[in-house]
């Protein structure tokens, strides 16, 4: 099979960047990409048959890739998305110097890992509720070699007792807010994503309301809560701040979407 036979395979999928995905594919299950061999491997043709019944590509690679780092990923994961990358850069601008912050619904750890990459003088506590899922950042952390400085802990993000005592610079979470209605209506790879890693309750703002309101007493002197946010949430968190004592700044992403969150004392 040739390059061009898999690009008409996954255009005819509805595959957007299948130049892209294509090239990826032959490097991951051929070892090499190249536009006029004719390629014959059992698994780049499994490989390409989920991917046109659009399974995610990151699944069937087992990895993605966010800001500096390679991250490995599975149905216990949500793939890591360029828009997360603003909250990235935020933190690691305006982390104060040997900062200690929480990353909670860590996932793959791709935020806080992103990060201690960035920042070595930082460290992390990487907070999620899965064991499956917390292995899998555990795994993410010793490949970035940041291990040393990533905290790894299983706990309820929504359970106000959480964090004990412990005080953080800043708290950092991309966590589930997709409006429960909303997620049936999602394309088909975001349903092969845990549901769980979306589903943000009736109106998507369940962990916004919990975090705020139960470890504003877990900041620091000067700490902020930092947030992923939906397009459409700025107002919502704007609200949620002020009823909480917080002032709330909105930075858009790549995009020019609304997507980050900073929440500072008043």
């Amino acid at each position: 099979m040739t390059y061009a036979e898999i690009c008409v395979r996954l255009k005819k999928a509805g595959i957007e960047n299948y130049a892209r995905e294509a090239a990826i594919l032959l490097e991951e299950f051929c070892g090499e990409f190249s536009e006029d061999k004719d390629f014959v491997e059992d698994k780049l043709e499994e490989a390409i048959e989920k991917r046109c019944a659009r399974y995610p590509l990151q699944y069937i690679i087992g990895k993605w890739w966010l800001a500096n780092c390679e991250f490995f990923v599975n149905e216990s994961t949500l793939v890591p998305r360029p828009d997360t990358e603003t909250v990235i850069e935020l933190a690691v601008k305006i982390l104060p110097k040997r900062a200690r912050f929480a990353d909670l619904c860590t996932g793959s750890g791709c935020i806080a890992i992103s990060i201690l990459d960035l920042r070595p003088d930082t460290e992390a506590d990487a907070f999620d509720l899965y064991s499956d899922t917390l292995k899998m950042a555990e795994k993410n952390a010793a490949h970035n070699k940041v291990a040393e400085r990533f905290t790894p802990i299983l706990g309820d993000v929504l359970q106000n007792e959480l964090l004990g005592v412990r005080k953080y610079a800043a708290i950092i979470s991309n966590p589930p807010y997709i409006r429960t209605d909303v997620i049936d209506t999602l394309e088909a790879e975001a349903k092969a994503e845990p549901r769980q890693a979306l589903d943000g309750g009736e109106d998507g703002l369940l962990f916004y309301h919990a975090i705020v309101k139960n470890f504003a007493k877990n900041l620091e002197e000067g700490g902020f809560f930092l947030f992923e946010i939906g397009y459409d949430q700025a107002e919502d968190l704007c609200k949620i701040a002020d009823e909480n004592g917080f002032t709330c700044d909105i930075y858009k992403d790549l995009g020019g979407c609304d997507r980050v969150a900073l929440l500072r004392k008043m």
